[in-house]
């Protein structure tokens, strides 16, 4: 059995082609996909979030917004930068989301990905530290974040204060007991992956990752996933981790299917997301359920994962997403013991 959800960037546009004109229309037809995909049976609704773009950017309203119109999906994202997050401030954020929701949040965390503006988190009010880099700043801040999660008093409570306090030190609060456990990292690298592990987060894979072997994409994705499966093992960790990947797939089984998506096979791309760091794009799937169904079984991260996010184009509207996310649901997991 495998998790299956969908993963959306929340793209919006004025242009006349896009069903998603504003923001608010690409926040409410979030919270509608999320609701039609927990009625097709989907696992999980996760939201990518990118700053000064045309995207979802603050996940936390929209969270709580899809905590309180459903009951069982998973709720979550991938991911959040934290090169840009005041990790206390977060924690509490986060605490409320998921007690709205019943203890479904599944948040995924990262160091960030390439920006619409450079070092944007500066105009946030954050620097890296003596000696440290951008990507240092983020785990940091991620580190803190996990710490606090646990729940443990660490602030000194004030002799007089305006309302009574509990004894000893005090926490933040909403805690969400759990929560700590549903942490995600989104890493790039088989080296980041490995500290995910050391640290107890769950992992996500998504597609892009740093070509570290020129192999296939699919075939170093697999290998970063037992690298972090063996880490885990080794640091003596009690709960088994979750693992996500990431895929655009798309089973043509109508029209509107093949005008949009029926070009042909995509293949692995090379590319760079900085001056020194060269990446490998992974592959679009994009075929007839049979031959969808062949294809992913040779795909090794895919058979390696737990759970599965397909990539949505969200600008097509929350009922063609749906149709999307049924299409793989009924016609091509089944015959992969996904269901």
């Amino acid at each position: 059995m495998k998790k299956i959800g969908f993963l959306s960037f929340g793209h919006w546009s004025p242009s006349p082609q896009s069903g998603t004109r504003s923001a608010g229309d690409a926040l409410l037809q979030s919270i509608d996909l999320a609701v039609a995909a927990e009625e097709l049976g989907a696992d999980g609704a996760y939201f990518r979030v990118h700053h000064f773009a045309r995207q979802l950017a603050s996940p936390f309203p929209l969270l709580a917004a899809v905590g309180a119109r459903t009951s069982r999906i998973e709720i979550g994202t991938a991911v959040i930068d934290m090169r840009y997050e005041n990790p206390l401030y977060m924690a509490e954020d986060a605490g409320a989301a998921d007690l709205i929701s019943g203890g479904r949040l599944q948040l995924g965390l990262s160091r960030g990905s390439p920006e619409q503006v450079i070092d944007g988190w500066r105009y946030f009010g954050y620097a890296p530290g003596e000696g440290q880099n951008d990507a240092d700043m983020g785990r940091r801040h991620a580190e803190v974040f996990l710490d606090v999660l646990r729940g443990e008093g660490f602030a000194q409570p004030n002799p007089r204060p305006m309302f009574p306090n509990p004894p000893g030190l005090l926490r933040l609060e909403p805690h969400s007991e759990g929560l700590r456990d549903r942490i995600w990292w989104g890493s790039s690298s088989d080296a980041t992956a490995v500290w995910a592990a050391k640290l107890g987060m769950n992992l996500q894979s998504s597609t892009l990752k740093n070509d570290e072997t020129g192999e296939p994409f699919h075939i170093q994705q697999a290998k970063q996933i037992r690298a972090y499966r063996e880490a885990w093992k080794d640091a003596g960790h009690t709960r088994e981790p979750r693992v996500s990947v990431s895929r655009s797939l798309f089973a043509l089984v109508d029209d509107r299917d093949r005008a949009y998506f029926g070009r042909g096979d995509s293949q692995d791309q090379i590319g760079f997301i900085d001056e020194n760091t060269r990446a490998i794009f992974g592959r679009s799937y994009a075929a007839e359920p049979d031959k969808l169904i062949e294809e992913l079984k040779a795909d090794e991260a895919v058979a390696e994962a737990d759970t599965l996010l397909l990539t949505v184009p969200n600008q097509l509207g929350v009922d063609y997403n749906a149709h999307v996310i049924e299409a793989i649901l009924k016609q091509v997991a089944p015959a992969l013991g996904w269901r």
